[in-house]
């Protein structure tokens, strides 16, 4: 009998996502965002995969995360893009990992164009054209091309920005967001232009310049956070059942008594809870998938376990593995039902699950 939780990663999946990424942005470049361990399914493993499917271009968060990129990704050429940029102390790291960084302020680039003393190092450049995180102001950009010494030991290659509301593609803040884009971008002609997330690959062609840098549709999440039937599920997570019980009408089940059976009720305990990364937020419209039907969490998600509804189900016993992520309950509807996102579900599946691999 399994005795703890199981995640299956489909690398077969992961490419036919891949394709259907490439196809729909047209000639753009498709440079994965492999950050937070590849959404928590592991960045060495989905990126050698993507590498065999064509991606030449990463993104990562942390200077750590690009390291072991690197290091992961060994004689395989690839450009490794730094979204943190450059931090205080960092460079030298930086450029020994061979990472390319995004600068994201006047210091930053300062502080790379410094460490160049000399010599001509690659960067990128972050626009932030409404979203209010990391980037140059245009009006800042502006400004740096009046100070070209700024940019002495630099080649700027890449511009980009990073869209606030590409789930939604009625939300006026795409339209204002590549206007700004379109307009500061022209300011660096010789250097490439990315805009689009996986949601704005889909925003149509204007969004996607020369370079599109999804995520989230990647690793199985629809592009506007819903389930998307040409995106295949990635990773399937799955718990046993450790015990089938009954609980009488009247009586509650788990912590805090937030749930009541109404009628003599069979229930299943499954070993997983939120130190797997099942949502304590999950209850009370969660589910899993058992035996061809979707069957309601009951009571709150504890650390360790979960109790489920099997009333009416013969097949549910101690061993069985029950679906709590995967091909028949998507991850962005579980997400929904806990009130978050899909990319906060993935990134939060814990190492206790034994992690199987499909498709190498």
């Amino acid at each position: 009998m399994t005795e703890t939780s199981r995640l299956t990663l489909d690398l077969d999946a992961l490419a036919s996502n891949h394709a259907v990424l490439r196809a729909a942005a047209g000639g753009a470049e498709i440079a994965p965002a492999v950050k937070a361990d590849g959404y928590g399914l592991g960045a060495a493993l989905v990126a050698g995969r993507l590498w065999d499917e064509g991606a030449r271009s990463f993104y990562v968060a942390r200077l750590s995360e690009g390291v072991a990129l690197r290091r992961a990704l060994g004689d395989r050429a690839a450009a490794i893009y730094l979204l943190d940029g450059v931090t205080p102390g960092s460079a030298p790291a930086i450029e020994a990992a061979g990472l390319t960084p995004v600068l994201n302020s006047l210091p930053q680039i300062e502080a790379w164009n410094s460490h160049a003393r000399g010599r001509v190092l690659d960067a990128a450049l972050h626009i932030d054209t409404g979203m209010n995180r990391l980037g140059l102001r245009p009006e800042e950009a502006v400004v740096l091309t009046g100070a070209m010494d700024r940019l002495k030991f630099l080649n700027i290659t890449l511009v980009i920005s990073h869209l606030a509301c590409a789930g939604e593609p009625d939300h006026p803040l795409n339209a204002r967001q590549l206007a700004r884009f379109t307009e500061v971008a022209a300011l660096f002609p010789n250097a490439r232009r990315s805009l689009a997330n996986s949601g704005g690959i889909f925003l149509g062609e204007d969004f996607r310049f020369d370079q599109c840098r999804p995520g989230i549709s990647l690793y199985g999440g629809g592009p506007r956070d819903v389930p998307d039937a040409r995106i295949k599920a990635v990773a399937t997570l799955e718990a046993p059942i450790l015990q089938a019980r009954v609980v009488p009408r009247g009586e509650s089940i788990g912590y805090g008594a937030a749930f009541t059976a109404q009628d003599t009720t069979r229930v299943a305990i499954l070993a997983v809870g939120y130190a797997d990364g099942v949502p304590r937020a999950a209850h009370p419209r969660g589910a899993v998938w058992f035996d061809g039907a979707r069957r309601p969490m009951m009571g709150r998600v504890s650390m360790d376990l979960i109790a489920v509804d099997i009333t009416d189900c013969d097949a549910a016993r101690p061993g069985a593995m029950m679906q709590i992520i995967g091909p028949d309950l998507l991850v962005d509807e579980a997400a929904a039902a806990a009130g978050t996102t899909a990319y906060e579900l993935l990134t939060r599946i814990a190492p206790r699950a034994r992690r199987v691999v499909e498709g190498r």
